[in-house]
Protein backbone atom coordinates (compact mmCIF):
# COMPACT_ATOMS: atom_id res chain seq x y z
CA UNK A 1 0.00 0.00 0.00
CA UNK A 2 1.93 3.39 -1.53
CA UNK A 3 2.17 6.06 1.57
CA UNK A 4 1.45 9.84 0.89
CA UNK A 5 4.12 12.20 0.43
CA UNK A 6 5.32 13.82 3.30
CA UNK A 7 4.35 17.67 3.61
CA UNK A 8 6.66 20.45 2.60
CA UNK A 9 7.50 23.42 4.83
CA UNK A 10 5.66 26.02 3.66
CA UNK A 11 7.59 29.54 3.32
CA UNK A 12 5.76 32.71 3.78
CA UNK A 13 6.51 36.10 4.94
CA UNK A 14 5.09 35.23 8.34
CA UNK A 15 7.24 33.40 10.62
CA UNK A 16 5.25 30.27 11.43
CA UNK A 17 5.75 27.72 14.18
CA UNK A 18 6.74 24.28 12.69
CA UNK A 19 3.90 21.78 12.48
CA UNK A 20 3.77 18.75 13.74
CA UNK A 21 4.77 15.45 11.60
CA UNK A 22 1.50 14.77 9.79
CA UNK A 23 -0.11 11.15 11.02
CA UNK A 24 -1.69 8.68 9.23
CA UNK A 25 -4.48 7.41 10.03
CA UNK A 26 -4.10 3.44 8.67
CA UNK A 27 -2.36 1.63 11.35
CA UNK A 28 0.54 -0.26 8.84
CA UNK A 29 3.28 -2.11 9.64
CA UNK A 30 5.61 0.73 8.82
CA UNK A 31 7.81 2.21 11.61
CA UNK A 32 6.33 5.82 13.55
CA UNK A 33 8.81 7.76 14.86
CA UNK A 34 9.34 7.96 18.61
CA UNK A 35 8.17 11.46 18.82
CA UNK A 36 5.27 11.12 17.09
CA UNK A 37 4.36 7.69 18.78
CA UNK A 38 4.47 9.71 22.11
CA UNK A 39 2.09 12.77 21.20
CA UNK A 40 -0.14 10.72 19.49
CA UNK A 41 -2.47 9.16 21.97
CA UNK A 42 -4.30 5.23 20.80
CA UNK A 43 -7.05 5.39 18.51
CA UNK A 44 -10.28 5.19 20.12
CA UNK A 45 -12.94 4.98 17.35
CA UNK A 46 -12.85 2.45 14.18
CA UNK A 47 -15.74 4.96 12.75
CA UNK A 48 -13.64 8.35 13.01
CA UNK A 49 -10.50 6.55 11.99
CA UNK A 50 -12.17 5.61 8.80
CA UNK A 51 -13.76 8.64 7.83
CA UNK A 52 -10.35 10.77 8.79
CA UNK A 53 -8.88 8.12 6.42
CA UNK A 54 -10.86 8.91 3.68
CA UNK A 55 -10.84 12.54 3.94
CA UNK A 56 -6.73 12.37 4.48
CA UNK A 57 -6.73 10.34 1.34
CA UNK A 58 -8.64 12.71 -0.57
CA UNK A 59 -6.55 15.68 -0.20
CA UNK A 60 -3.85 15.58 -2.75
CA UNK A 61 -2.10 18.75 -3.09
CA UNK A 62 -3.50 22.03 -1.00
CA UNK A 63 -1.66 25.30 0.49
CA UNK A 64 1.28 24.25 3.30
CA UNK A 65 -0.37 27.21 5.06
CA UNK A 66 -2.82 24.98 6.00
CA UNK A 67 -0.26 22.24 7.90
CA UNK A 68 -0.39 22.92 11.15
CA UNK A 69 -4.24 22.86 11.50
CA UNK A 70 -4.26 20.17 9.24
CA UNK A 71 -2.04 18.22 11.43
CA UNK A 72 -3.58 19.14 14.97
CA UNK A 73 -6.80 17.98 13.99
CA UNK A 74 -5.30 15.13 12.68
CA UNK A 75 -3.89 14.02 16.15
CA UNK A 76 -6.79 15.04 17.87
CA UNK A 77 -9.31 12.83 15.81
CA UNK A 78 -6.94 9.75 17.15
CA UNK A 79 -8.83 10.04 20.24
CA UNK A 80 -12.05 11.60 19.81
CA UNK A 81 -15.14 8.68 19.85
CA UNK A 82 -18.11 9.05 18.15
CA UNK A 83 -20.46 11.31 20.03
CA UNK A 84 -23.46 10.05 21.33
CA UNK A 85 -26.68 10.80 23.02
CA UNK A 86 -24.86 9.02 25.90
CA UNK A 87 -21.87 9.39 26.15
CA UNK A 88 -21.73 13.70 25.35
CA UNK A 89 -23.55 15.93 27.41
CA UNK A 90 -23.29 18.31 24.26
CA UNK A 91 -25.59 16.08 21.80
CA UNK A 92 -27.63 14.95 25.15
CA UNK A 93 -30.57 16.15 23.17
CA UNK A 94 -29.29 15.46 19.41
CA UNK A 95 -29.40 12.22 17.39
CA UNK A 96 -26.81 11.97 14.79
CA UNK A 97 -26.91 8.50 14.27
CA UNK A 98 -28.65 9.79 10.63
CA UNK A 99 -24.97 10.28 9.79
CA UNK A 100 -23.89 6.48 10.20
CA UNK A 101 -26.63 5.35 7.95
CA UNK A 102 -24.75 4.89 4.57
CA UNK A 103 -21.39 4.69 3.55
CA UNK A 104 -19.05 8.18 3.10
CA UNK A 105 -17.87 8.96 -0.47
CA UNK A 106 -15.99 12.15 -0.96
CA UNK A 107 -16.22 14.46 -3.97
CA UNK A 108 -13.15 13.97 -6.79
CA UNK A 109 -14.19 16.91 -8.86
CA UNK A 110 -17.05 19.41 -9.23
CA UNK A 111 -20.47 18.62 -10.47
CA UNK A 112 -21.37 19.44 -13.70
CA UNK A 113 -24.05 22.16 -12.91
CA UNK A 114 -25.10 25.73 -14.56
CA UNK A 115 -22.99 28.22 -13.16
CA UNK A 116 -25.55 30.09 -10.17
CA UNK A 117 -26.35 33.80 -10.46
CA UNK A 118 -25.75 36.13 -8.14
CA UNK A 119 -27.15 39.51 -6.96
CA UNK A 120 -23.83 41.18 -6.01
CA UNK A 121 -20.36 41.58 -8.01
CA UNK A 122 -18.31 39.89 -4.94
CA UNK A 123 -19.47 36.27 -5.42
CA UNK A 124 -17.86 32.93 -4.05
CA UNK A 125 -19.13 29.52 -5.65
CA UNK A 126 -18.01 26.25 -3.78
CA UNK A 127 -19.99 23.04 -5.42
CA UNK A 128 -19.40 19.80 -2.96
CA UNK A 129 -17.12 21.54 -0.90
CA UNK A 130 -14.94 22.16 -3.71
CA UNK A 131 -13.95 26.16 -5.13
CA UNK A 132 -15.42 26.50 -8.61
CA UNK A 133 -15.19 30.37 -8.16
CA UNK A 134 -13.82 33.36 -6.53
CA UNK A 135 -14.59 37.12 -7.90
CA UNK A 136 -14.20 40.50 -5.84
CA UNK A 137 -11.57 43.16 -4.62
CA UNK A 138 -11.39 41.04 -1.21
CA UNK A 139 -11.98 38.02 -2.38
CA UNK A 140 -8.95 35.00 -2.92
CA UNK A 141 -8.51 31.71 -2.88
CA UNK A 142 -5.68 30.89 0.21
CA UNK A 143 -3.47 29.19 -2.49
CA UNK A 144 -3.78 32.18 -4.63
CA UNK A 145 -2.88 34.70 -1.79
CA UNK A 146 0.50 36.50 -2.56
CA UNK A 147 2.89 37.37 -0.17
CA UNK A 148 1.75 40.31 1.68
CA UNK A 149 -0.26 41.62 4.43
CA UNK A 150 -3.74 39.31 3.27
CA UNK A 151 -1.29 36.13 3.06
CA UNK A 152 0.13 37.13 6.82
CA UNK A 153 -3.23 37.23 8.47
CA UNK A 154 -4.23 34.00 6.93
CA UNK A 155 -1.48 31.69 7.69
CA UNK A 156 -1.15 33.50 11.56
CA UNK A 157 -5.47 32.66 11.54
CA UNK A 158 -4.86 29.25 10.51
CA UNK A 159 -2.11 28.53 12.85
CA UNK A 160 -4.02 29.67 15.61
CA UNK A 161 -6.88 27.86 14.77
CA UNK A 162 -4.77 24.18 15.68
CA UNK A 163 -5.15 26.02 19.39
CA UNK A 164 -8.70 25.96 18.95
CA UNK A 165 -9.94 24.52 22.39
CA UNK A 166 -13.77 24.40 22.03
CA UNK A 167 -13.57 22.43 18.41
CA UNK A 168 -15.30 18.90 18.09
CA UNK A 169 -15.29 16.34 15.71
CA UNK A 170 -16.68 17.84 13.11
CA UNK A 171 -14.30 20.90 12.94
CA UNK A 172 -11.56 18.51 12.69
CA UNK A 173 -13.20 16.57 9.81
CA UNK A 174 -13.27 19.99 8.15
CA UNK A 175 -9.43 20.68 9.40
CA UNK A 176 -8.46 17.24 7.29
CA UNK A 177 -10.63 17.29 4.57
CA UNK A 178 -10.55 20.89 3.33
CA UNK A 179 -9.22 21.47 -0.13
CA UNK A 180 -8.90 24.88 0.07
CA UNK A 181 -9.86 28.35 2.21
CA UNK A 182 -11.74 31.55 0.60
CA UNK A 183 -9.96 34.30 2.60
CA UNK A 184 -12.16 37.75 2.60
CA UNK A 185 -9.45 39.98 3.61
CA UNK A 186 -10.51 44.05 4.33
CA UNK A 187 -8.26 46.17 4.64
CA UNK A 188 -7.65 48.33 7.77
CA UNK A 189 -10.47 51.47 7.61
CA UNK A 190 -11.75 50.15 3.91
CA UNK A 191 -15.88 50.20 4.65
CA UNK A 192 -17.38 47.27 2.33
CA UNK A 193 -20.59 46.63 3.91
CA UNK A 194 -22.40 48.11 1.00
CA UNK A 195 -21.23 45.73 -1.13
CA UNK A 196 -21.75 42.14 0.67
CA UNK A 197 -19.57 39.64 -0.52
CA UNK A 198 -22.15 36.14 -1.23
CA UNK A 199 -20.73 32.73 -1.14
CA UNK A 200 -23.19 29.99 -2.18
CA UNK A 201 -22.70 26.63 -1.06
CA UNK A 202 -23.92 24.01 -3.48
CA UNK A 203 -24.39 20.40 -3.07
CA UNK A 204 -25.16 17.14 -4.18
CA UNK A 205 -25.19 13.54 -4.31
CA UNK A 206 -23.78 11.77 -7.64
CA UNK A 207 -24.15 8.37 -6.20
CA UNK A 208 -27.41 6.54 -4.83
CA UNK A 209 -25.76 4.27 -2.17
CA UNK A 210 -23.43 6.61 -0.43
CA UNK A 211 -23.33 9.78 1.36
CA UNK A 212 -20.95 12.30 0.10
CA UNK A 213 -19.45 14.33 2.73
CA UNK A 214 -17.82 17.98 1.59
CA UNK A 215 -15.65 20.42 3.69
CA UNK A 216 -15.97 23.70 2.58
CA UNK A 217 -14.04 26.43 4.51
CA UNK A 218 -14.03 30.21 4.55
CA UNK A 219 -11.92 33.20 6.71
CA UNK A 220 -13.43 36.27 6.81
CA UNK A 221 -10.80 39.18 8.72
CA UNK A 222 -11.84 42.32 9.20
CA UNK A 223 -9.09 44.29 10.24
CA UNK A 224 -9.15 47.70 12.19
CA UNK A 225 -12.11 49.62 11.53
CA UNK A 226 -13.12 48.46 8.41
CA UNK A 227 -17.00 47.20 7.22
CA UNK A 228 -17.68 43.80 5.60
CA UNK A 229 -20.48 41.42 5.06
CA UNK A 230 -21.10 38.79 4.61
CA UNK A 231 -23.80 36.59 2.91
CA UNK A 232 -23.69 32.31 3.30
CA UNK A 233 -25.86 30.58 1.60
CA UNK A 234 -26.27 27.02 1.78
CA UNK A 235 -28.73 24.58 -0.54
CA UNK A 236 -28.86 21.41 -2.17
CA UNK A 237 -28.41 21.67 -5.97
CA UNK A 238 -30.03 19.52 -9.22
CA UNK A 239 -33.45 18.37 -9.46
CA UNK A 240 -33.77 16.61 -6.29
CA UNK A 241 -30.90 17.83 -4.47
CA UNK A 242 -30.07 14.06 -2.33
CA UNK A 243 -28.68 12.28 0.32
CA UNK A 244 -25.44 14.26 1.45
CA UNK A 245 -23.35 15.33 4.13
CA UNK A 246 -22.29 19.07 4.44
CA UNK A 247 -19.78 20.01 6.96
CA UNK A 248 -18.49 23.64 6.70
CA UNK A 249 -16.59 26.18 8.65
CA UNK A 250 -16.32 29.71 8.57
CA UNK A 251 -13.80 31.48 10.75
CA UNK A 252 -14.15 35.63 11.48
CA UNK A 253 -11.63 38.10 12.91
CA UNK A 254 -13.28 41.07 13.69
CA UNK A 255 -9.81 43.50 14.61
CA UNK A 256 -10.62 46.92 16.87
CA UNK A 257 -13.26 49.48 15.74
CA UNK A 258 -14.06 46.62 12.99
CA UNK A 259 -17.84 45.76 11.51
CA UNK A 260 -18.86 42.51 10.45
CA UNK A 261 -22.78 41.75 9.28
CA UNK A 262 -23.01 38.10 8.66
CA UNK A 263 -26.10 36.75 6.96
CA UNK A 264 -26.51 32.98 7.28
CA UNK A 265 -28.95 31.06 5.10
CA UNK A 266 -29.26 26.84 5.19
CA UNK A 267 -32.03 25.73 2.60
CA UNK A 268 -30.24 22.01 2.10
CA UNK A 269 -32.16 18.95 0.65
CA UNK A 270 -34.32 17.24 3.02
CA UNK A 271 -32.49 14.24 2.93
CA UNK A 272 -29.47 15.89 3.72
CA UNK A 273 -27.19 16.10 6.74
CA UNK A 274 -25.52 19.56 7.78
CA UNK A 275 -23.00 20.22 10.26
CA UNK A 276 -21.50 23.94 11.04
CA UNK A 277 -19.15 25.59 12.62
CA UNK A 278 -18.98 29.33 12.79
CA UNK A 279 -15.89 30.63 14.80
CA UNK A 280 -15.54 34.47 15.67
CA UNK A 281 -13.19 36.92 17.58
CA UNK A 282 -13.73 40.32 18.53
CA UNK A 283 -11.42 42.75 19.38
CA UNK A 284 -11.78 46.22 21.35
CA UNK A 285 -14.92 47.97 20.17
CA UNK A 286 -15.75 45.84 17.33
CA UNK A 287 -19.33 44.63 16.17
CA UNK A 288 -20.95 41.35 14.79
CA UNK A 289 -24.38 41.72 13.33
CA UNK A 290 -25.50 37.96 13.06
CA UNK A 291 -28.66 36.84 11.40
CA UNK A 292 -29.56 32.67 10.71
CA UNK A 293 -32.89 31.00 8.34
CA UNK A 294 -32.21 27.35 8.86
CA UNK A 295 -35.36 25.57 7.45
CA UNK A 296 -33.58 22.62 5.35
CA UNK A 297 -31.94 19.24 6.06
CA UNK A 298 -32.80 16.03 7.94
CA UNK A 299 -30.38 16.98 10.38
CA UNK A 300 -28.82 20.36 10.91
CA UNK A 301 -26.20 21.22 13.75
CA UNK A 302 -24.74 24.89 13.89
CA UNK A 303 -21.90 25.40 16.65
CA UNK A 304 -21.35 29.46 16.68
CA UNK A 305 -18.59 30.44 19.10
CA UNK A 306 -17.93 33.94 19.88
CA UNK A 307 -15.05 35.03 21.85
CA UNK A 308 -14.16 38.69 23.19
CA UNK A 309 -10.63 39.98 22.71
CA UNK A 310 -10.83 43.42 23.94
CA UNK A 311 -13.67 45.31 26.05
CA UNK A 312 -16.60 47.68 24.51
CA UNK A 313 -18.00 45.24 22.49
CA UNK A 314 -21.14 44.60 20.60
CA UNK A 315 -23.02 41.19 19.74
CA UNK A 316 -25.89 40.84 18.21
CA UNK A 317 -27.61 37.07 17.36
CA UNK A 318 -30.79 36.46 15.98
CA UNK A 319 -31.68 33.14 14.70
CA UNK A 320 -34.90 31.45 13.48
CA UNK A 321 -35.52 27.35 12.51
CA UNK A 322 -38.18 25.73 11.31
CA UNK A 323 -38.66 22.24 11.16
CA UNK A 324 -41.11 21.25 8.80
CA UNK A 325 -40.82 18.10 8.05
CA UNK A 326 -40.79 15.06 9.87
CA UNK A 327 -37.98 13.70 12.12
CA UNK A 328 -36.16 16.82 11.13
CA UNK A 329 -33.95 18.33 13.48
CA UNK A 330 -32.55 21.59 14.09
CA UNK A 331 -29.72 22.41 16.87
CA UNK A 332 -28.09 25.23 17.52
CA UNK A 333 -25.01 25.43 20.11
CA UNK A 334 -23.94 29.12 20.61
CA UNK A 335 -21.52 29.99 22.92
CA UNK A 336 -20.42 33.75 24.35
CA UNK A 337 -17.31 34.22 25.84
CA UNK A 338 -16.53 37.79 27.63
CA UNK A 339 -13.50 38.28 29.13
CA UNK A 340 -13.20 42.22 29.05
CA UNK A 341 -15.57 45.09 30.76
CA UNK A 342 -18.31 46.76 28.90
CA UNK A 343 -19.83 44.32 26.61
CA UNK A 344 -23.16 44.98 25.02
CA UNK A 345 -25.04 41.77 23.71
CA UNK A 346 -28.35 40.57 22.50
CA UNK A 347 -29.18 37.35 21.27
CA UNK A 348 -32.74 36.18 20.00
CA UNK A 349 -33.60 32.68 18.98
CA UNK A 350 -36.78 31.60 17.57
CA UNK A 351 -37.91 27.95 16.20
CA UNK A 352 -41.52 26.67 14.75
CA UNK A 353 -41.69 23.03 15.54
CA UNK A 354 -44.12 20.85 13.49
CA UNK A 355 -45.14 17.40 12.18
CA UNK A 356 -42.44 15.12 14.15
CA UNK A 357 -39.69 18.35 13.92
CA UNK A 358 -36.81 18.41 17.13
CA UNK A 359 -35.60 21.92 17.82
CA UNK A 360 -32.74 21.78 20.49
CA UNK A 361 -31.15 24.91 21.33
CA UNK A 362 -28.63 25.61 23.95
CA UNK A 363 -27.15 29.31 24.49
CA UNK A 364 -24.14 29.80 26.59
CA UNK A 365 -23.52 33.20 27.48
CA UNK A 366 -20.04 33.57 30.13
CA UNK A 367 -19.56 36.44 31.97
CA UNK A 368 -16.19 36.08 33.39
CA UNK A 369 -14.23 38.13 36.33
CA UNK A 370 -13.55 41.19 34.55
CA UNK A 371 -16.03 41.49 31.97
CA UNK A 372 -17.48 43.90 34.84
CA UNK A 373 -20.12 46.72 33.45
CA UNK A 374 -21.71 43.87 30.68
CA UNK A 375 -24.80 44.14 29.23
CA UNK A 376 -25.90 40.94 28.20
CA UNK A 377 -29.65 40.02 27.03
CA UNK A 378 -30.97 36.50 25.93
CA UNK A 379 -34.28 35.77 24.67
CA UNK A 380 -35.76 32.35 23.03
CA UNK A 381 -39.46 31.64 21.64
CA UNK A 382 -40.90 28.86 20.55
CA UNK A 383 -43.80 27.48 19.05
CA UNK A 384 -44.90 23.80 18.82
CA UNK A 385 -47.17 23.59 15.98
CA UNK A 386 -47.62 19.41 16.57
CA UNK A 387 -47.94 17.01 19.81
CA UNK A 388 -45.38 15.07 18.05
CA UNK A 389 -43.13 17.74 17.77
CA UNK A 390 -40.22 18.17 20.15
CA UNK A 391 -38.39 21.50 22.17
CA UNK A 392 -35.70 21.25 24.06
CA UNK A 393 -34.17 24.86 25.35
CA UNK A 394 -31.56 25.61 27.61
CA UNK A 395 -30.60 29.14 27.72
CA UNK A 396 -27.56 29.56 30.50
CA UNK A 397 -26.43 32.85 31.44
CA UNK A 398 -22.75 32.02 33.50
CA UNK A 399 -21.73 35.30 35.70
CA UNK A 400 -18.75 35.53 37.55
CA UNK A 401 -18.16 39.29 37.42
CA UNK A 402 -20.33 41.81 40.05
CA UNK A 403 -21.26 44.27 38.22
CA UNK A 404 -23.45 43.56 35.19
CA UNK A 405 -26.80 43.55 33.64
CA UNK A 406 -27.71 40.56 32.37
CA UNK A 407 -30.77 38.77 31.51
CA UNK A 408 -32.58 35.62 29.82
CA UNK A 409 -35.89 33.99 28.83
CA UNK A 410 -37.67 31.43 27.17
CA UNK A 411 -40.78 30.71 26.19
CA UNK A 412 -42.64 28.05 24.51
CA UNK A 413 -45.88 27.41 23.56
CA UNK A 414 -48.29 25.30 21.89
CA UNK A 415 -50.35 27.62 20.84
CA UNK A 416 -50.75 31.41 19.22
CA UNK A 417 -52.19 34.24 21.30
CA UNK A 418 -56.01 33.94 21.48
CA UNK A 419 -56.34 38.17 22.13
CA UNK A 420 -54.08 38.12 18.56
CA UNK A 421 -56.11 35.84 17.03
CA UNK A 422 -59.63 37.62 18.28
CA UNK A 423 -57.65 40.93 17.19
CA UNK A 424 -57.79 39.10 13.42
CA UNK A 425 -61.12 37.31 13.50
CA UNK A 426 -62.54 40.64 14.99
CA UNK A 427 -61.90 42.30 11.64
CA UNK A 428 -63.64 39.37 9.56
CA UNK A 429 -60.64 37.63 9.01
CA UNK A 430 -60.60 33.76 9.55
CA UNK A 431 -58.88 31.90 12.10
CA UNK A 432 -57.19 29.87 9.24
CA UNK A 433 -55.71 33.00 7.33
CA UNK A 434 -55.36 34.42 10.99
CA UNK A 435 -53.18 31.49 11.74
CA UNK A 436 -51.01 31.59 8.89
CA UNK A 437 -50.55 35.75 9.40
CA UNK A 438 -49.22 35.29 12.81
CA UNK A 439 -46.86 32.32 12.25
CA UNK A 440 -45.26 34.42 9.28
CA UNK A 441 -44.67 37.40 11.32
CA UNK A 442 -43.60 35.48 13.89
CA UNK A 443 -40.41 34.10 11.53
CA UNK A 444 -40.40 37.02 9.37
CA UNK A 445 -39.39 39.49 12.41
CA UNK A 446 -35.86 37.47 12.49
CA UNK A 447 -35.77 37.04 8.34
CA UNK A 448 -36.49 40.74 8.00
CA UNK A 449 -33.05 41.53 9.78
CA UNK A 450 -30.99 40.18 6.91
CA UNK A 451 -30.12 43.95 5.54
CA UNK A 452 -30.34 43.14 1.60
CA UNK A 453 -33.14 43.09 -0.02
CA UNK A 454 -32.54 40.38 -2.76
CA UNK A 455 -31.86 37.88 0.01
CA UNK A 456 -34.36 39.06 2.62
CA UNK A 457 -37.33 39.14 -0.17
CA UNK A 458 -36.21 35.62 -1.20
CA UNK A 459 -35.60 33.94 2.20
CA UNK A 460 -38.97 35.07 2.95
CA UNK A 461 -40.50 33.61 0.04
CA UNK A 462 -39.57 29.73 0.81
CA UNK A 463 -40.18 30.46 4.43
CA UNK A 464 -43.96 31.02 3.78
CA UNK A 465 -44.43 28.01 1.08
CA UNK A 466 -42.66 26.08 3.94
CA UNK A 467 -45.05 26.83 6.51
CA UNK A 468 -48.11 26.11 3.86
CA UNK A 469 -46.56 22.12 3.24
CA UNK A 470 -45.48 21.69 6.73
CA UNK A 471 -49.53 22.24 7.39
CA UNK A 472 -50.36 19.08 5.18
CA UNK A 473 -47.21 17.43 6.41
CA UNK A 474 -48.44 17.96 10.42
CA UNK A 475 -51.79 16.89 9.31
CA UNK A 476 -50.34 13.60 7.92
CA UNK A 477 -48.09 12.74 10.95
CA UNK A 478 -51.13 13.77 13.38
CA UNK A 479 -53.37 10.76 11.35
CA UNK A 480 -50.12 7.99 11.29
Amino acid sequence: MSSPSPLCAASCSTALRAPPPLLRFRRSAAPVSASVARAAPAVSDDLVLRIAEQLEDSVTSSSPLLDPLRSASALSLLSTPWPTRRSSEAFRFTDISYLRSFPISLPSRAPDLAPRASPFPSHVLFSDGLLVSASGVHVSALADLPPGRARDRAAAALAASAEFAHKDLFYDFNAVGARDVVVVHVPEGVKAADDPVHIMFAYTNRGVESMLMSNPRILVVAEKEAEVAIVEEHFGAGEEGGCYWANPVAEIIVDAGARVVHSYLQRQSFDAAHTKWTVVQQDTSSKYEFVEVSTGAKLNRHNLHIQQLGPETETELSTLHLTSQNKQIHDLHSRLILDHPRAFSRQLHKCIACCTGNSIFDGNIKVNRYAQQTDAGQETKCLILSPKALVNVKPNLQIIADDVKCTHGAAISGELDPNELFYFQARGINAQTATDALLYFFGAHVIKRIPYKPINEKALAEFKELLASSRQTTDEALLS
